[in-house]
């Protein structure tokens, strides 16, 4: 459907564009209508096309490494939304939706670059709008470095990991300790007092075996926890090597995009200069 100028005028990004520019572009763009719960684009469908919000809600999510679903944008009105897959022509790494009845334009490269040489400056609200979603990717990051190794490893422990670890953690206390001692020193006093009647006279070998048999229990035990302990260190260091790399890309992503609109506003600036009266023209 085609556009109405009066529905352009409402795109901040738009806002300062007259009347003539107004028309030009309205007849090159498309108004989309999009049902509640309806798909926008999927993940792997071509990005030779971005949005701009008109009303309505559109969420855009992605899909990270184990498998849920993460929020990647919600644009308010007269916001882009795909605008980076459009531009750089590859496929769409998100999924977008329409959460209610919503209304967009429709936009390609072809209606940027006539935009842009119209209006050279619009170039600069594009700018700040890739400036926005890459501070929401550092938001994002921060997230996902938030997760608790800790939690993880608890949704997949069994009973009897936990059994060991908190074995461990009262042998390793100095509440064990002390009560331990105390109850050696009773035991050993005992039967010394009662000399001829003690059920375990000195060199005490019932005591023996029953600290023999408490050093054979607790010493795998222990090691259990080590071995658990380990495992959390690891997969501390497998998210924090993840959160580096998902930053890194993101960074690396962003700085490519916002390279490739500096290029093209530099092309159309100078194309611009050259049909101005008096300009300087290159060579035919």
């Amino acid at each position: 459907m085609a556009c109405n100028p009066e529905i352009l005028r409402q795109v901040p990004l738009f806002a300062l564009l007259d009347d003539d520019e107004t028309a030009v572009l309205a007849a090159q763009v498309e108004v989309k209508t999009f049902a509640p719960r309806q798909r926008v684009w999927k993940i792997g469908d071509t990005g030779g096309r971005a949005y701009i919000l008109v009303s309505g809600m559109v969420r855009v999510t992605t899909i990270d490494e184990d498998h849920q679903e993460v929020v990647v944008d919600e644009p308010a009105q007269g916001e882009f939304f795909g605008f980076a897959s459009m531009l750089e022509q590859t496929p769409h790494q998100t999924n977008a939706i329409a959460l209610d009845e919503t209304v967009c334009i429709e936009v390609d490269r072809h209606d940027i670059a006539v935009l842009l040489e119209r209006k050279p400056h619009a170039g600069m609200d594009m700018l700040t709008v890739l400036g926005r979603q890459f501070h929401a990717s550092q938001h994002l990051v921060r997230l996902r470095a938030a997760r608790n190794p800790q939690d993880i490893i608890e949704e997949e422990e069994t009973f009897g990991e936990r059994i060991a670890d908190k074995v461990a953690s009262f042998g390793g206390s100095w509440t064990f300790i002390t009560s331990f001692g105390i109850v050696l020193v009773v035991y050993v006093g005992l039967n010394i007092a009662l000399a001829l009647r003690a059920w375990d006279p000195y060199p005490f070998i019932l005591l023996n075996l029953f600290l023999s048999m408490l050093a054979a229990i607790q010493a795998p035990i222990i090691m259990m926890s080590q071995n658990r302990q380990d495992k959390k260190d690891r997969l501390r260091s497998e998210l924090d090597f993840d959160v580096n790399r998902r930053a890194e890309a993101e960074i690396q992503g962003l700085a490519h995009k916002i390279n490739l609109i500096g290029d093209k506003i530099g092309d159309v600036e100078d194309l611009v200069r050259q049909q101005l009266p008096g300009g300087t023209r290159g060579p035919s």
